[in-house]
């Protein structure tokens, strides 16, 4: 036990990490890794409720390196706060009229809606509370 130093408090200790001894993950650097790191992902998955203590660590590495990988390689661009706001109103089947109260009545909705107008700090806070998503989309 005069190694214990070099094991981390949440590393299993021998006999524990057959996952890890038997399959390592290594960075994501191409597609190709890419394919495969999901692909062993949906297979930890498919055993949720199966899976060792250290099967559930191996699956959250996996996913951690996935995302890592994705972000970088694929990242998506921020729309201007007008346009999430229109996406999201056509995507929820809403319509200029039904936010109007939330950003202090319709010549405000509609200015935000076309762009004229920016969103303030208040009119994001009620939005954000309404849709249930970050104030940051907004602004």
């Amino acid at each position: 036990m005069k190694d214990d130093h070099l094991i981390s408090p949440s590393m299993p200790r021998a006999g524990h990490a057959r996952p890890l001894q038997s399959e390592l993950p290594r960075p994501i650097r191409t597609d190709r890794d890419l394919e495969r790191a999901i692909a062993r992902l949906e297979e930890l998955d498919e055993r949720d409720e199966s899976l060792t203590p250290e099967e559930r660590e191996l699956a959250e590495l996996y996913a951690s390196l996935i995302e890592a990988y994705e972000d970088q390689r694929y990242p998506i661009p921020r729309a201007a706060p007008h346009e999430f706001l229109r996406a999201l109103l056509e995507d929820r089947g809403l319509s200029q009229a039904d936010i109007a109260p939330l950003l202090g009545g319709r010549g405000h909705a509609s200015e935000i809606l076309s762009g004229k107008r920016s969103v303030s700090k208040a009119q994001a806070k009620s939005l954000a509370a309404h849709f249930g998503l970050s104030v940051e989309v907004f602004i």
